[in-house]
């Protein structure tokens, strides 16, 4: 897949810009709070209809206007996608596919892959379990779309649950009311939680040794990566009914402990997806570096693990990146990407480039808010 054209009004910092992407490379250069990472940002917004700066759609929106709209032009295998997202200040964003809202946001998934590396995914190795879990259903809602959907469901499962346990915690209703209620929602928790913990382990199973060869190469064969789901339900084999059962035998054991916290102490939402650098957890390996090794062969894992899922490579996106690695792991990537990923870099300077590269890049000076091409007035 091909990312023609890109297209933000009234988004971050940008108040009217278009971007015509013209090589397999495009590096975006320009000191720092200029607009590089919220241009990344916009695609990103595209493939999962999520941001990992923002959590609110206002924070997106130009200071000073009520909404903003993102739009690009995809070549696909099948042939060109008109994308479009406008989101408010107030109020439901809107998705369009080929100028045809769409009724259903979930419909919009999937259409743009990508996978994003930027300095805060070191979080990934010593961040707590939640960053671990937001990164694989992340990566799910990728390459399995109805994943978003199965995911929302069980979250608003576990609030229902939630509220119910508080309730019991609280004694505001009769005992026998509490117990029956707490019933369906343990099934409805069984039935959606399965669901979500088949899927995790299904796509781990996939990413785990694609992440563990490229690590070996990395690391020169002298470290062994191992990458391990720990779900808080045990999975024993892949069968809906008895994972289910698993879950209601767990809710069994823990009733007595929810009740008295008030919460929902099983279930995907307290997995945890578990590092190791020859036999010892990556969160409590000395160096940066092999951390910075580890979330680098994670990503290259993802475009690999994409690639083979949806049929065509994803693009690749470099925020700020390339000075947060030493020479051997910034060539390791660059020779992974070669021209087989379209990939949009952002940078403060182009001095961590060879000429090689820098020759066959497209190269974009971003200044306020404003994008200017090689050759215009502001190089």
């Amino acid at each position: 897949m091909y990312l023609k054209t890109l297209h933000l009004r009234q988004f971050r910092n940008y108040r009217e810009q278009q971007v015509d992407f013209c090589a397999p490379k495009t590096i975006l250069v320009g000191n720092n709070a200029q607009g590089k990472s919220n241009l990344l940002e916009a695609v990103e917004l595209l493939s999962t209809l999520k941001s990992h700066r923002a959590g609110r759609d206002r924070d997106l929106v130009l200071e000073g206007v009520s909404d903003c709209k993102i739009t690009a032009t995809l070549e696909r295998a099948y042939g060109s996608v008109d994308l479009a997202l406008i989101l408010r200040t107030q109020g439901r964003r809107t998705v369009a596919l080929n100028e045809e809202a769409l009724r259903r946001q979930i419909d919009f998934l999937g259409i743009l892959n990508a996978v994003q590396f930027s300095s805060l995914d070191l979080d990934l190795v010593r961040g707590a379990p939640e960053r671990r879990r937001t990164w694989l259903d992340s990566l799910l809602i990728q390459i399995e779309p109805i994943y978003a959907h199965i995911l929302q469901q069980y979250n608003q499962v576990l609030r229902q649950r939630n509220a119910l346990l508080k309730e019991v915690r609280s004694q505001e209703s009769g005992e026998r009311h509490q117990e029956s209620q707490l019933a369906l929602w343990d099934a409805q928790l069984a039935t959606t939680g399965s669901r979500v913990t088949r899927r995790r382990a299904r796509v781990l199973q996939r990413l785990a040794p694609l992440a563990h060869t490229w690590h070996a190469s990395i690391s020169g064969k002298t470290e062994v990566l191992e990458v391990r789901y720990a779900p808080n339900v045990s999975l024993e084999q892949d069968d809906p009914e008895k994972v289910q059962q698993a879950f209601l035998d767990k809710i069994q054991q823990r009733r007595v402990a929810e009740k008295h916290h008030g919460t929902t102490l099983v279930g995907p939402h307290r997995d945890e997806v578990e590092f190791t650098i020859n036999t010892t957890p990556a969160r409590v390996y000395g160096s940066q570096g092999q951390q910075r090794t580890l979330v680098l062969a994670l990503k290259l894992a993802e475009l690999k693990l994409i690639e083979e899922v949806v049929g065509e490579p994803p693009l690749l996106l470099l925020d700020d990146v390339l000075a947060e690695l030493d020479p051997l792991r910034q060539n390791q990537l660059l020779d992974a990407i070669q021209d087989r990923f379209q990939t949009l870099i952002t940078t403060t300077h182009l001095g961590s480039f060879d000429s090689q590269w820098l020759n066959s890049s497209q190269i974009l000076l971003v200044e306020a808010g404003q994008i200017y091409r090689n050759g215009d007035s502001l190089f």
